[in-house]
């Protein structure tokens, strides 16, 4: 027998992530969602792609919404070390503009379709109360790092924030979040201008540099 079939608890569940087996199980149901959709992606199907028994789905994740959960937090964690990482060199406003602009870029385009994947995960979640909180707290964690980075940036005389570094926060996601599905729905739409006026917004709420 590969695994035991027992529900693990939550805790139990996140100390066995780390194997080669439980990424390769994250990597498949990614892939699924792609392919399938959330509702379309099945223990079976996943199993059969990540080369291990059903079985041992339930040991590392136990249900189906804690894997599409570990699939949304995996991709929330990448996202927010490559926004950290960008961020790190913008010292002005046009830069941190610029860093906003290529995240949008990558989270729709990106040839990983991080875009499509969240908004299934969104809808999955609207018909499950155990995903729901999990998504809620992935938007949280992300409003939050970017509100830190903010904070940081007007401590340092970078920006002016025209509201509380949260909400400023918030707006922009919210932006980010319209411009994706947008962009999604109407490929072949030039997004060019609207994008100018979401910059155009941007700059006002992060204000002026004050060095």
């Amino acid at each position: 027998m590969e695994a035991s079939t027992k529900e693990p608890s939550a805790a139990a569940s996140r100390g066995k992530l780390d194997s080669d087996k439980a990424r390769r199980i994250v990597a498949a149901m990614r892939d699924s969602i792609g392919r399938r959709g959330a509702a379309g992606s099945t223990f079976d199907h996943v199993a059969q792609e990540a080369g291990v028994s059903r079985g041992l789905l339930h040991y590392y994740f136990g249900s189906k919404e804690r894997l599409l959960a570990e699939v949304g937090r995996h991709d929330c964690d990448l996202r927010m070390e490559a926004m950290e990482q960008r961020l790190a060199g913008a010292d002005s406003v046009d830069a941190i503009i610029e860093v906003l602009v290529a995240q949008l870029e990558d989270f729709t385009h990106g040839e990983d379709g991080a875009a499509a994947l969240i908004f299934e995960l969104f809808t999955a979640s609207r018909h499950n109360a155990e995903l729901g909180a999990e998504m809620a707290e992935l938007y949280r964690r992300v409003r939050s790092g970017v509100a830190d980075a903010l904070r940081e940036r007007e401590r340092q005389g970078v920006v002016a924030l025209r509201a509380d570094a949260d909400s400023v926060a918030s707006v922009l996601l919210a932006l980010g979040d319209g411009f994706a599905l947008q962009m999604l729905s109407e490929p072949d739409r030039d997004s060019s201008a609207t994008l100018e006026a979401g910059k155009l917004t941007a700059r006002f709420l992060l204000g002026e540099s004050t060095r």
